[in-house]
C-alpha cells in the first residue's frame, strides 16, 4: 500500500513507502554493522546495530527517523538521492564508542510488511515500536546506558517512548514544540488558497476534538482522508513541549539555524517547558544535520546529497551529553 502526500510543506503526516536500506562503507570502519530484527506481534521490524570495538560495556543509542517514507539512513524515497544523515550520525558516534541502532518504521523499506492497513494505524504504535527497540537491547549485555535520539517526527516519538520504556537519556533533533495541528495550519497557510485554508482548518478544528470528517473536500482528500483520520486524530491528542515535561531522565535539545522546516523558536519552547534541559542551537545546521547556508536552493539540494558532512558541533554535543547519562 501507498500513501499519497499531496502537500510537500506537510512534512510530519505520516506515510508509507518501500526503500531499501543497506549497509556500506559509510559505517564505521572499527564498528560491526550487523541486521537485527524485532518482533512486535503484529508485525517484524527490521535495523542496523552499529557496535564499535570498544570493550563492552558501551552507551547506545536508538535512532528514531523523521516523517514520511524516510528509511533508518535518514533518505526520502520522495527525494531523487540520498542525504544518509543518520547513517552518518551512526557511523559519528562509533568512531567515538558509542553504539547505534536505527531502524525502518512500519511500511518503510525492509519493515514494509509490518504495515497492514492505513486505516488501523495509531500514533502509539509506533511509540510502542520504539519501546519494544528500547527493552531488547535493555537485554544485551554489550551496553550499558540507552538514549534516544528522536529527528522531526521522531522526536515526539522518541520523548514518549523514553519514558514507557524507561531510557537512561533523551536527545531531540529538530523538533517541534506544538501540537501537530498547530504545525500543520502553519504549513497549510501559505500553501493553499485562503478559501482552502478556510476549510483545511475546519477540519483540523474536528480532528482534534475526535471526531472524523465523512467527506472532505476533493482538493483536500488525500491529505484528510476517511482512511488516515484515525492516525492524525491519535495524533493530536499529544503536545510534545508536555511530553517532554514529563520526562525526569537528562534531556538535550538540538536545533539548527537554517533549518527551514523547523524554526529555533520550536526548541526554545520545549526548552522553556523543560528548563533542566540541555539547549545546543547550532550555527548553520540545517533539517537534514547538515552545514548549509540560508538558501533554498542549497537546502533543497543538500536533502539529496551524502557526500555533504554531517554537522561536526551536532555529533560533539551529543558524545558529550551521552558521557554524563547515567543508568
Amino acid at each position: 500500500m501507498t500513501v499519497r502526500r499531496p502537500i510537500h510543506a506537510v512534512f510530519f503526516l505520516a506515510t508509507i513507502a518501500t526503500w531499501g536500506p543497506a549497509v556500506s562503507s559509510l559505517e564505521a570502519q572499527e564498528a560491526q554493522a550487523t541486521d537485527v530484527h524485532l518482533d512486535t506481534g503484529t508485525g517484524t521490524l527490521s535495523g542496523t546495530l552499529l557496535v564499535p570495538a570498544n570493550t563492552p560495556p558501551v552507551p547506545v543509542v536508538l535512532i528514531i527517523a523523521g516523517s514520511g517514507p524516510t528509511d533508518r539512513d535518514g533518505n526520502s524515497a520522495m527525494l531523487p538521492g540520498k542525504n544518509n544523515s543518520n547513517r552518518l550520525l551512526a557511523a559519528a558516534l562509533a568512531s567515538h564508542g558509542i553504539a547505534s541502532l536505527r531502524y525502518d518504521k512500519r511500511g518503510i523499506g525492509a519493515s514494509a510488511a509490518a504495515m497492514t492497513s492505513e486505516a488501523t494505524l495509531r500514533f502509539d504504535t509506533y511509540v510502542d515500536d520504539a519501546a519494544k527497540w528500547v527493552r531488547q537491547l535493555r537485554t544485551d549485555p554489550r551496553f550499558s546506558t540507552i538514549t534516544i535520539i528522536g529527528h522531526s517526527e521522531g522526536s515526539l516519538i522518541g520523548m514518549i517512548a523514553a519514558r514507557i520504556a524507561g531510557a537512561d537519556g533523551y536527545v531531540t533533533i529538530a523538533g517541534p514544540a506544538r501540537n501537530a495541528a498547530d504545525v500543520l495550519r502553519d504549513q497549510l497557510r501559505p500553501a493553499v488558497p485562503p478559501d482552502l485554508f478556510q476549510q483545511a482548518d475546519s477540519i483540523l478544528g474536528e480532528l482534534e476534538a475526535g471526531r472524523t470528517v465523512a467527506s472532505p473536500p476533493p482538493s483536500l482528500a488525500s491529505l484528510f482522508r476517511p482512511s488516515v483520520q484515525p492516525y492524525i486524530i491519535s495524533w493530536f491528542r499529544y503536545r510534545p513541549a508536555t511530553e517532554l515535561a514529563r520526562l525526569t531522565i537528562p534531556v538535550l535539545i538540538i536545533q539548527g539555524t537554517t533549518d527551514i522546516q523547523v524554526p529555533v523558536d520550536e526548541a526554545t519552547a520545549l526548552h522553556a517547558a523543560t528548563p533542566g534541559a540541555q539547549l545546543v542551537v547550532i550555527d548553520g545546521m540545517n533539517h537534514v544535520l547538515k552545514d548549509v547556508p540560508a538558501d533554498q536552493a542549497a537546502h533543497v539540494a543538500s536533502y539529496s546529497d551524502s557526500t555533504l558532512a554531517l554537522n561536526a558541533r551536532l555529533v560533539a554535543a551529543i558524545v558529550g551529553f551521552i558521557g554524563h547519562v547515567a543508568r
